[in-house]
């Protein structure tokens, strides 16, 4: 045992008896390394970030109940952090990672000592980097299996695979996006796709390197697919072989049979299929399903394959068959029929818990927009700065993190008043809504909860400057359940006649569909701070997040954990969007006068 870990076993020693509860289960520990690292992909080399020198990251193996303690020394040349993406962390916060919301960035040549507890979580979920869009390259797989002496809700398949679903820009994509937040005008788009770091052999210089799955005729493997993508969701097929979703990020699902899934950045699936073809190579594929409207062309259009291939003695064919069932870019209807088809599992073992008395009731706007820039001088459209919103409020990061500001009484770091309903009502998903609502108030707001309030948000998509996109909403440090999702606006009469509050998908990312609502529900029950916002990057970066504080319950054993002996330091600490906030400000002069 190293001088790491034993450190770690007398703090948990110390702690144990009153402040930190560990759940019955193992101890692990990892060391990531923060570095660049050279690739060459699509015909060009370059540098990019890395944990311990891979494209995707190191995976993280434990059992449901298990606790880990991941040490990250950061031998880059900027700040990052680390989440532990639908890791609900009771009560810790502190380890939760989001920069500028519970903790600042890891400086270049320190370290940090993540504490990850996992709970109820089983199945598939990720980490990954939240610092900009560092999280590109700077993400892997946590694979969480059964307790000791239980198994899955399915028989046990014979072997698995992680498949993290990427994507790559040929340029700089950090250069790429400070120029963009400068300008104000769009993000870059990538260059390709990624799975398990290749582009595969429909992109340019990738044929050699395309990634192989190998399989033995008859018998089933488990396939436990992260969408680790920056700004896209994705269509996923298999040349030849039926899909069998049994989980989705950490929690497990009624089986469902399908010929693709379409899974959202930030979730993950458990996919079981059956080798039960003739002996050959079939690509496995992903595009992206651009939900943006039909006149959008900018998009990644390139596809992104793997081979499934049998072992055996065959000649390898001349013509590796494509999935005929892959949606195209733009087929909202099989993006919806899926995503229509998610049940929880909902057994004895596997309860669901629904909450049924909700206490208080959100109504929550997904809006894209504009901030004004004088005499038009801005990149974006109308000469103005793109910008996104909640509620009509754009989140700009404070110069402390939000955690330590509320751990310490530290004042005018935030205001607590992030609205319940919108201040106007319009039709949001109609066609040329007027430009005067397309104007957020940039802000640090976060909404403040009582602890075990029992929560119901809607969250409305808008077509607000004609941008109606879906958007896939994730909460840290809690999954919830979505109990309803439909097209247009949101009746407040007639819907909620629709919920399901049997057997409703439990999930840390919803996907709220284009000029649509998704109805979510769950119990205040985890104190602390915690980030809520679309997981597509550029929306992130544009201001489409808030923050939840949910206050401490009556008890120890209620209440948020005092921080750990050391955090990353905030002073001189920078980063992209701290840059968009530092730009903007002109913009919020001009809308003040």
């Amino acid at each position: 045992m190293d001088t790491f870990q034993i450190q770690v076993l007398l703090r948990l020693l110390a702690l144990n008896a009153v402040l930190l509860p560990l759940a019955h289960g193992s101890i692990h520990f990892y060391d990531f390394v923060l570095k660049e690292q050279n690739f060459t992909k699509l015909c060009v080399t370059k540098s990019v970030l890395t944990v311990n020198g891979s494209f995707p990251g190191p995976e993280i193996r434990v059992r449901r109940g298990d606790t880990v303690f991941v040490n990250v020394h950061n031998h880059g040349y900027y700040g990052v952090t680390l989440h532990w993406h639908g890791i609900k962390q009771p009560r810790n916060p502190w380890s939760d990672g989001p920069e500028y919301i519970t903790q600042c960035p890891i400086a270049p040549g320190t370290n940090f000592t993540y504490e990850v507890q996992f709970t109820n979580e089983e199945g598939t979920l990720w980490w990954h980097a939240h610092s900009d869009w560092t999280r590109a390259t700077v993400h892997g797989a946590i694979v969480i299996l059964p307790s000791e002496g239980t198994t899955y809700p399915y028989p046990k398949p014979d072997d698995e695979e992680v498949l993290v679903f990427a994507c790559w820009y040929k340029e700089s994509m950090r250069e790429l996006l400070e120029l963009a937040l400068e300008t104000g005008s769009d993000t870059p788009r990538s260059d390709a796709y990624t799975i398990n770091g290749e582009p595969g052999d429909m992109c340019p210089c990738s044929i050699e390197t395309t990634y192989r799955m190998l399989v033995d005729y008859g018998k089933t493997y488990l396939l436990r697919m992260v969408n680790a993508v920056l700004n896209a969701d994705l269509f996923v097929s298999i040349a030849g072989h039926n899909l069998t979703v049994v989980g989705m990020d950490g929690a497990y699902l009624k089986p469902i049979d399908t010929a693709y899934v379409m899974i959202t950045p930030g979730q993950t699936m458990d996919v079981l299929i059956t080798a039960n073809q003739p002996l050959s190579y079939y690509y496995m594929a992903a595009r992206q399903y651009s939900s943006d409207g039909l006149d959008v062309t900018n998009y990644d259009h390139s596809n992104a394959t793997a081979i499934l291939q049998y072992r055996g003695n065959y000649s390898a064919p001349e013509r590796i068959p494509f999935p005929s069932t892959l949606p195209s870019y733009k087929d909202n209807v099989a993006a919806v029929a899926f995503t229509d088809r998610l049940r929880s599992l909902a057994t004895e073992e596997h309860p669901v818990n629904v909450p049924q008395n909700v206490t208080t009731r959100m109504f929550v706007l997904a809006s894209m927009g504009v901030l004004i820039c004088p005499n038009s001088s801005c990149g974006g459209i109308y000469g103005d700065r793109l910008a996104s919103s909640l509620n009509n409020f754009s989140w700009a990061h404070p110069s402390i993190d939000i955690l330590q500001a509320y751990y310490r009484n530290i004042s005018d770091i935030y205001s607590t008043n992030f609205p319940d309903f919108p201040g106007i009502l319009y039709n949001f998903t109609g066609d040329d809504l007027p430009l005067n609502i397309s104007v957020p108030t940039k802000g640090t707001v976060v909404k403040v909860f009582d602890f075990n309030e029992t929560i119901e948000i809607v969250f409305q998509g808008t077509n607000i400057i004609d941008a109606a996109e879906a958007h896939p909403m994730h909460l840290h440090g809690y999954a919830f359940y979505v109990v309803g999702t439909g097209i247009g606006d949101f009746d407040v009469d007639t819907d909620p006649q629709g919920y399901n509050l049997v057997d409703p998908p439990y999930v840390n990312t919803v996907a709220v569909p284009k000029s649509g609502w998704a109805a979510i529900r769950f119990v205040a029950d985890n104190p602390g701070v915690w980030y809520m916002h679309c997981h597509l990057d550029r929306h992130m970066t544009w201001g489409m997040d808030t923050v939840f504080i949910v206050k401490d319950g009556g008890t120890t054993a209620t209440s948020l954990r005092p921080p750990p002996a050391y955090m990353p330091p905030c002073e001189n600490s920078t980063s992209s969007s701290q840059l968009f906030n530092i730009l903007d400000k002109e913009a919020r002069l001009v809308m003040m006068r």
